[in-house]
């Protein structure tokens, strides 16, 4: 009888409906997307963007900016997004479990739309003002999107299906900011003319992927386990997984949640995720990974790639070209992300990608700090940019973002991810604001704390991060809840 039930479940397997597919991709391209566009869209026509900035302020207040005030009001554009992604991001565990994951999805609809409504009108209003407001409207929906959209795409995806949902948001992030890169040069939009209608491009991803909005999804885990709602759980099991009502795997699912609920039902708090010891590795390692995403390098490797291509020795119009390429690069290798956490497990990946990022970081400052010794250290340079790229979207790019809902169980798992996500959009502040400073200081040498920062990356995933490719959320909580004395964690 047991033999029968146990081939009666291999054969209803879960499908990939319509329903999964909607929401994956839908949430992606509508959500993710745009955020990765609001971060890369500003980068090509800063200089006319700082130019009407100027005017504008000129002819309605009569100001006369000095060139360290213009260049304050242009740090308050460009850093208020980051500033809004950090409040986004706290403000993301409270929203997702007061208003669902499908809800955080569709707050973060609105504060696009309205954001993008701002950019495109904020340049015939001469506004200023709406200029700020947008980019601090699409900072808050970018901070909800990273705390809540891993959590929402895993908690819809059965546990063989999660690996090709998982790196969708950030692959949504990278497909973002290559569309930015393409949408602002100057043979495009990125004029004086047009510079606030590649700012509002955004606007159509959300247009068109929130147009459907009323078929996406609730996840069955917030049902079940947050709100109690069991039959609406089980309707959303079913349309999710292609399982009859009478399906036993549909049963098995449902069984699952009720034990998870038993344990904890309530959402855990800020206070209460902190001060569990149980929780403190995990929480570390979601923080760590987040941060030190950013600390990697990336973000000050993409804000600033064309003058480091011009240091490298490149004129203006092939740095322009290999900055384009190191786009392109960034998202070809960021596509196989799907196929990658399918099939490879989550430790080795991290693994590789951490060491490699710390090597080329490496390299990469000591051929720029002794360009001149040889003259093909310029070269060097080049090919050490495109080798870190590369590595880093093998690991580094898209598993911290979505690590911590394969690491927290339900209860703590938005509080946890909303955490995180704080210290990467603070990590993105930080990057963005002292990453010039410290250049001007320290010239290529300034790449060499952020390859220390891989490499310890790298010793923390060695030594705590346990494998949770193809593991329950409930099977990995308890190789990390010993804290740092957790041993076997890795295994």
């Amino acid at each position: 009888m047991a033999a029968e039930s146990a081939k009666r479940l291999e054969r209803e397997q879960p499908r990939w409906t319509w329903s999964l597919n909607l929401a994956g991709f839908g949430a992606t391209i509508g959500a993710a997307v745009p955020i990765g566009y609001c971060t890369g869209v500003v980068n090509s026509p800063a200089v006319h963007m700082r130019a009407w900035c100027q005017q504008t302020l000129k002819a309605r207040y009569d100001w006369e900016l000095t060139d360290g005030a213009l260049e304050l009001l242009w740090s308050a554009v460009v850093s208020i997004f980051l500033v809004g992604g950090a409040v986004g991001s706290v403000t993301g565990a409270a929203i997702a479990n007061k208003f669902g994951r499908r809800g955080s999805f569709y707050i973060c609809g609105v504060l696009l739309l309205l954001g993008s409504i701002f950019f495109y009108i904020c340049r015939p209003l001469n506004s200023v003002e709406l200029l700020l407001l947008g980019r601090l409207l699409v900072g808050l929906a970018g901070g909800l999107i990273t705390a809540c959209m891993p959590m929402y795409h895993s908690e819809l995806a059965a546990l063989s299906q999660r690996s090709k949902l998982a790196p969708l948001c950030p692959m949504g992030l990278t497909v973002g900011v290559v569309i930015s890169q393409i949408c602002s040069l100057q043979s495009v939009l990125g004029t004086a003319q047009h510079w606030h209608v590649a700012l509002a491009i955004c606007g159509i991803f959300v247009v068109v992927c929130y147009a459907p909005f009323k078929w996406y999804p609730e996840s069955p885990k917030w049902l079940y386990i947050v709100k109690g709602r069991k039959q609406q759980a089980a309707q959303q099991l079913q349309l999710l997984r292609g399982y009859a009502a009478d399906s036993e795997a549909l049963q098995a699912e449902l069984n699952e949640m009720e034990q998870e609920a038993k344990v904890e039902s309530e959402p855990a708090t800020f206070l209460q995720v902190l001060r569990n010891p149980q929780l403190r590795l995990p929480l570390i390692i979601v923080c760590a990974y987040l941060g030190g995403q950013q600390l990697s390098g990336i973000n000050a490797i993409f804000y600033y790639s064309v003058s480091i291509f011009r240091k490298a020795g490149l004129s203006a119009q092939a740095s322009e070209w290999a900055n384009l390429g190191a786009g392109c690069l960034n998202l070809a290798t960021s596509l196989l992300g799907p196929m990658l956490m399918e099939r490879v497990n989550r430790r080795p990946l991290m693994s590789f990608s951490t060491f490699f990022c710390a090597v080329f970081l490496f390299l990469f400052a000591m051929l720029l700090e002794f360009i001149d010794a040889f003259s093909w250290f310029a070269i060097g340079c080049v090919a050490c940019i495109f080798l870190y790229i590369f590595v880093f979207q093998f690991g580094l790019g898209p598993l911290p973002f979505f690590i911590g809902a394969e690491l927290f169980e339900v209860a703590p798992r938005s509080a946890a991810m909303s955490l995180g996500s704080v210290v990467y959009w603070m990590c993105n502040l930080f990057i963005g604001m002292a990453f010039p400073t410290l250049q001007n200081a320290w010239g290529a040498l300034v790449f060499l704390p952020f390859s220390i920062n891989c490499l310890l990356l790298f010793l923390l995933t060695r030594r705590y991060l346990p494998e949770t490719r193809g593991r329950d959320p409930s099977e990995v909580a308890p190789l990390v809840a010993d804290g740092f004395k957790s041993k076997r964690s890795r295994q």
